[in-house]
């Protein structure tokens, strides 16, 4: 432990009270990762504050002793976002949980970073409102978290990630201060510093407040459940839909791998034999419903859907999403070992670009689960691998880089809305150029000019990927022979 650590340690005890500063090593081992079990570092210490003045001192304290803070919520980020510093503190928002106000007049919730993601909606229900964004790991997946990654989820379709829902942040910045952006009124004036700090990654200081948009609980809301024979006939209804001018709240994706994996966990109704797996949601007032619900259901139909169904009540619903929402659990069941991928893809790109997956898979004998967010072509492939297998991560990695490289070469991003992280920090150049790295790290230092704010995350470091930041690296070796290049 660095002499730095060593001597901030007793001062963070006087800060936030000796049990909300964990320096044992199993009490630290139980934050050494986040969703990206394979990368792990052990924190120097572990904070954990209850309120936004502990926040700022614990701030302060770091920023004065030169010592790096890596913000964590609930842990449930799949980008390394929250891998520890091992000569850092880890500050944890777990205990700030409280849902502090459901205001329905301004159509509103103000609530502190550690609340599930889910509580909101339970808080508001009963004021005839719901907070739109939901993540699959929503139950636990906590508010700070979405902030700080700018979560979607299944419904981001119509309805937008947090950015959309965010209208006011209390920040503490990376020196200690706090400072207040936005309020309750949905478009505050001045800069939009709010969608800046969205989707930051924690680079530029700890949300300890936050103010979220509420939508109203819609008059009717009906899930239809339909079948293909193929991807690419699946894919194209997707399309069709979407062109069409219809906005369903939500349509996924999922490939017969995924749909026999979530299968083989409970009972969702999927149907067992088919190539590929659509569910459409539409929500709002009745009779629009209704009529859309139909013109869905012919395009389906039109585009080779053999087998369409329409959840009867809500529990049929609730069973239809229950396994979508299971998905990367039901792939770990059969493989607990897997690398999971984010990348988006314009829609009319998808048929494509699954065929090319289908190819690596096929030319790697590595097996590939696919499920996605096929509305705005947000891909998540599951790149399966046996751990017993000194080589089988690596193999797994290099298949996983390989289809990020298929994505960008399409158009496409290297996340949706899992964030970059450690992940896919080295990835950065692969979509931007040497100039937009270097604005980026600029703005990052306005906030954070001490760059003690989650260091080596989000942007390319030389000790995080071995090379200058900002060096484009050549198109893999997978993208560039074989099969997997006949787009």
């Amino acid at each position: 432990m660095s002499e730095a650590l060593t001597t901030l340690i007793p001062l963070l005890r006087e800060a936030c009270g000796g049990d909300a500063v964990l320096t044992g090593d199993e009490e630290r081992r139980g934050f050494d990762h986040d969703g990206i079990t394979h990368r792990r570092s052990l924190p120097g210490v572990v904070v954990l504050p209850t309120t936004t003045e502990q926040v700022s001192a614990v701030l302060a304290l770091c920023a004065e002793h030169g010592v790096p803070f890596v913000p964590r919520g609930a842990g449930t980020g799949l980008s390394g976002g929250a891998l520890p510093h091992r000569e850092g503190v880890l500050l944890s928002t777990a205990r700030m949980r409280r849902v502090i106000e459901i205001d329905p007049d301004n159509e509103c919730a103000v609530v502190e970073p550690g609340v599930p993601n889910l509580d909101v909606t339970t808080a508001a229900a009963p004021h005839g409102y719901y907070y739109a964004p939901d993540p699959s790991s929503q139950a636990v997946c906590s508010v700070g978290g979405n902030v700080a990654e700018n979560s979607g989820g299944a419904h981001c379709l119509k309805y937008g990630f947090t950015a959309t829902h965010v209208r006011g942040l209390e920040l503490v910045l990376p020196g200690g201060e706090t400072v207040r952006l936005g309020g309750k009124a949905p478009d505050a004036p001045g800069y939009d510093l709010i969608r800046a700090i969205v989707g930051s990654e924690g680079t530029l200081g700890i949300v300890t407040r936050v103010t979220v948009g509420l939508t109203r609980l819609p008059e009717r809301t009906v899930t239809l459940l339909a079948a293909f024979d193929s991807l690419d006939s699946g894919g194209a209804a997707v399309s069709a839909i979407v062109s069409s001018g219809l906005l369903p709240s939500a349509i996924e994706m999922m490939d017969a791998l995924s749909v026999e994996a979530v299968n083989a966990l409970m009972d969702t109704g999927y149907p067992t034999d088919a190539a590929a797996v659509l569910i459409v949601e539409l929500d709002g007032p009745a009779p629009d419903v209704d009529a859309h619900l139909a013109e869905v259901r012919d395009l389906c139909a039109e585009h080779g859907a053999r087998a369409t169904r329409t959840a009867a009540d809500g529990g049929e619903r609730a069973r239809i999403w229950a396994g979508r929402k299971a998905a990367f659990d039901a792939v770990g069941a059969m493989s607990p070992a897997y690398v999971v991928q984010d990348e988006v893809v314009p829609r009319t790109a998808l048929p494509r670009v699954l065929r090319a997956i289908a190819d690596l898979s096929a030319k790697t004998g590595i097996p590939v689960a696919n499920v996605f967010h096929a509305g705005d072509g947000n891909l998540h492939p599951l790149v399966m691998f046996d751990d017993t297998d000194p080589d089988g991560h690596r193999r797994a990695e290099e298949v996983s880089a390989a289809i990020l490289d298929l994505c960008v070469a399409h158009g496409g991003s290297i996340t949706g809305e899992h964030g970059v992280g450690t992940d896919k920090a080295c990835s950065m150049p692969r979509m931007y150029s040497p100039d937009d790295l270097d604005t980026f790290d600029r703005l990052r230092r306005a906030f954070d000019p001490r760059g003690i704010a989650n260091p080596d995350k989000l942007l390319p470091t030389p000790r995080l990927c071995g090379e200058r930041p900002g060096v484009r690296r050549g198109v893999h070796p997978l993208v560039e022979s074989g099969r997997a290049t006949q787009f």
